[in-house]
């Protein structure tokens, strides 16, 4: 590694960040799961941190969402839960995270017979002690996991929208999963139910289908922002209209390249959204899974974009902006990262 970009990565693991699309479960560190692992040896998952290293290479997007939904098996009781959001939470504050959207799929705990109160309560209290504790402010966007169908779908929106269950830190709502075979249009009611609700619309598109999807997320959704839109680069004008309506899109490139929507990083279309005037974003996705955490992210994105400190400091702050953070907490962070950014350019 040049000393040149040895002293990008010291900038950017400084660097105050904030990540807009970055799953709960696929957060969990290798050591965070084989200690659940242990706990539910049915489950299939290993407990040897070398044997998670192989279990954790993937041959395809399906065979991610099988590997991801094998560790989902491991996290059973609400005592599970909360270690796993506040550990997640640890790991983001070494990282300088000040703030993440951190996605979480509800039905996937309640349908293995967490008590959905008791989930609730197991999240939120690890985030007012996470946040206590390390500064790290969260927020949950509740998704649908398209591959569980619209029987997903309505018991996601009625955690999301019933008052008695609804936690205080949800601001937004998504739809993950696999995209072939699971068309957008058909989670338009639910997602209705969460925008009345005050929820904001984020849902996954384009990353294994084409640029169709994301217009389907677009008009059927009422996407606010679009998670990975890897395909918008195929239609201009859809890049177009991402850029003229300010529609961000939350970019993960190492998560493109483990799940083979994208062959190698030097064909990412990151610098198409850029040069096409998209507001872009980077994320982890599910950072252990795929060997990576933000840090990473941000190196990776400043390669494939030229950029310097200056310019990976303005990338941060896309971030922040496209966030559903409140103006003051924005404007904080904000100024945290103009202010880390002086004082480096001023030492440098």
């Amino acid at each position: 590694m040049s000393s040149e970009s040895k002293t990008l990565q010291t900038f950017v693991a400084g660097l105050p960040k904030a990540e807009l699309h970055v799953h709960h479960v696929g957060s969990a560190s290798p050591r965070i799961v084989s200690e659940l692992a242990a706990r539910h040896p049915d489950a299939g998952v290993p407990a040897d941190l070398d044997k998670l290293t192989e279990f954790f290479t993937f041959k395809d997007f399906a065979h991610f969402i099988q590997v991801y939904l094998s560790v989902v098996d491991v996290i059973r009781t609400p005592e599970d839960v909360r270690l796993l959001t506040f550990e997640v939470a640890r790991d983001m504050a070494r990282q300088n995270v000040r703030y993440a959207e951190l996605t979480i799929t509800p039905f996937s705990s309640t349908r293995r017979g967490i008590d959905a109160r008791a989930f609730m309560d197991a999240i939120e209290d690890a985030r007012k002690a996470a946040e206590a504790e390390f500064g790290t402010v969260l927020r949950w966007c509740f998704d649908i996991p398209g591959e569980a169908g619209l029987e997903s779908a309505e018991e996601t929106v009625r955690l999301a929208t019933d008052d008695r269950l609804r936690p205080e830190g949800l601001v937004s709502f998504g739809l993950g999963g696999p995209e072939i075979g699971v068309p957008r249009p058909q989670f338009k009611p639910y997602f209705d139910r969460a925008i009345a609700a005050g929820l904001h619309s984020v849902p996954h598109a384009g990353e294994t289908t084409g640029p169709e999807t994301v217009w389907d997320a677009l008009t059927a959704l009422r996407a606010e922002r679009i998670g990975h839109g890897t395909s918008a680069a195929r239609d201009p004008k859809l890049l177009a209209h991402l850029a003229e309506h300010g529609i961000p899109l939350e970019v993960c490139p190492t998560s493109n390249i483990a799940t083979r929507a994208v062959r190698t990083l030097d064909e990412h279309p990151l610098r198409q959204f850029v040069d096409a005037g998209v507001s872009v974003t980077i994320n982890s996705d599910d950072p252990p899974m795929f060997a990576t955490d933000l840090n990473t992210e941000y190196e990776v994105a400043a390669r494939l974009l030229d950029l310097d400190e200056r310019g990976v400091a303005e990338l941060a702050k896309n971030a922040v902006h496209a966030s559903f953070l409140d103006a003051a907490g924005k404007a904080r962070i904000a100024g945290e990262i103009d202010a880390y950014t002086r004082d480096w350019l001023a030492n440098a």
